[in-house]
C-alpha cells in the first residue's frame, strides 16, 4: 500500500479485489471517501453512450492556461499534485514550488521514479485525456467547464513519464495501466471523472471499463476534488 505525501485534507481507502491492489490517496482537493461498495461498476453502468466526436477543433488552449490556479491557494495545479502524490518532497523558495520528490511506486509502472524541477522523469497525467474529453462532450462547454476539468485533482495523477507518453489520448477501450494491481483504482478513476463531468463513453470504452471493474466487483467510486466550473477570472482560447 502507497501513502501519498502533501498536506492532506482527505484520506481515501479505496478497496479492491481480483488482482486489484487497495490504494491510499491523500491530497488537499485530492479524491475523498468514496461511495458504496461496487460504486464504480454501477456508475460505469450508467454512463451515456455515444460514438467519438470528431477531434476538429481541438486545441490545448481551449481548456485554459496550463496549470491555473483555480482554487485560489496561490500554488499552481501542478505543484498541488507533485505536492499531494510525491513524498521527500523539497521546495523552492517557500512551500509551493516542488523541486525534489520521489514518487515511492509509480501507479502506471510500479516502480519508484525521482522528480526534480527541470529534468523530470515525472508527468502529471491526465487521468481523462484533455482531448478523449473534447470528443466526448467537452467540445461544447462553456470555458469555464473545461478549465476546471483541465485542473481538477480527482483527474490529475503523477506518474512516470516514460509510462506515460504510451497512454496518448486513449481511454479504458485502448489503454490500460501495465501495473495490473492499479487497473481497477485506474478505471474507476475514469468513470467518476465522466460521471462527474456528464462526458459519454463509446460503446467500446463502456465495454472495457465494465470488463475491468467486474474483476474487481467491490470497488468504489472516487469523489471530491474542484467544482466543474472555474472561477470567472479564468479564460480560455
Amino acid at each position: 500500500m502507497r501513502l501519498r505525501g502533501g498536506a492532506a485534507a482527505a484520506v481515501v481507502l479505496v478497496f479492491a479485489v481480483a488482482g486489484c491492489k487497495a490504494e491510499t490517496t491523500t491530497g488537499s482537493g485530492g479524491p475523498e471517501e468514496t461511495g458504496a461498495s461496487g460504486a464504480a461498476l454501477t456508475a460505469a453502468e450508467s454512463l451515456t453512450v455515444k460514438g467519438r466526436a470528431p477531434k476538429t477543433g481541438y486545441d490545448r488552449d481551449r481548456f485554459g492556461t496550463a496549470w491555473a490556479d483555480t482554487d485560489s491557494n496561490d500554488c499552481d495545479t501542478r505543484d498541488d499534485i507533485l505536492k499531494r502524490d510525491l513524498e521527500d518532497v523539497k521546495f523552492t523558495g517557500g512551500d509551493c514550488k516542488v523541486s525534489y520528490g520521489v514518487l515511492e511506486s509509480d501507479p502506471y509502472s510500479g516502480k519508484e521514479v525521482t522528480y526534480r524541477r527541470g529534468r523530470s522523469q515525472v508527468d502529471i497525467d491526465h487521468v481523462v485525456a484533455l482531448s478523449d474529453a473534447w470528443q466526448k462532450g467537452a467540445k461544447y462547454w462553456d470555458a469555464g467547464k473545461r478549465i476546471a476539468l483541465a485542473n481538477d485533482p480527482l483527474n490529475l495523477l503523477a506518474v512516470d513519464a516514460s509510462t506515460n507518453r504510451s497512454k496518448g489520448d486513449g481511454d479504458t477501450a485502448t489503454w490500460l495501466p501495465p501495473n495490473k494491481g492499479y487497473r481497477c483504482t485506474y478505471v474507476a478513476a475514469q468513470v467518476a471523472v465522466k460521471k462527474k463531468y456528464q462526458l459519454w463513453v463509446t460503446a467500446a470504452e463502456k465495454s472495457a471499463m465494465e470488463k475491468v471493474l467486474s474483476g474487481c466487483p467491490g470497488q468504489k467510486l472516487p469523489t471530491g476534488g474542484n467544482p466543474t466550473e472555474a472561477p470567472p477570472r479564468f479564460h480560455a482560447d
